[in-house]
């Protein structure tokens, strides 16, 4: 069974970098179709970034330049890196998985079958 927890997640200054976190338990990271969502309340949940099984990874066009997602086989964790903080990245983040050795690199929440409890991320002027 996949388990995913996500941290870092925090109230920050606008145009600060902030780095949140997601381990995974129970599963080798490496053979994981894994994605990071944001979701706001009232709207639906939407993929930011994903990566595949040999660290190619996939953008939303909004967050192109801005966030950049990577993860550390050693430490089976998965990261995404949010630079220049602004209003637009408020949301909780949640940390997906689904498990296959060829990854789609999909952004649709269809996409994967585990997902974790979520981090949220604030900015604050």
């Amino acid at each position: 069974q996949v388990h995913l927890v996500e941290s870092g997640g925090d109230s920050v200054r606008s145009g600060d970098t902030l780095k949140v976190s997601c381990v995974v338990s129970g599963y080798t990271i490496s053979h994981l179709c894994m994605a990071w969502f944001r979701q706001v309340p009232g709207n639906e949940r939407e993929g930011v970034a994903a990566i595949g099984n040999y660290g190619v990874d996939k953008y939303a066009d909004s967050v192109k330049g801005h966030i950049t997602i990577s993860k550390d086989a050693a430490k089976n964790t998965l990261y995404l890196q949010i630079y220049g903080v602004g209003p637009a990245d408020i949301g909780m983040y949640y940390c997906a998985a689904s498990i296959g050795d060829f990854c789609p690199m999909s952004l649709e929440t269809a996409a994967y079958n585990h997902w974790g409890q979520g981090t949220q991320v604030t900015v604050s002027s």
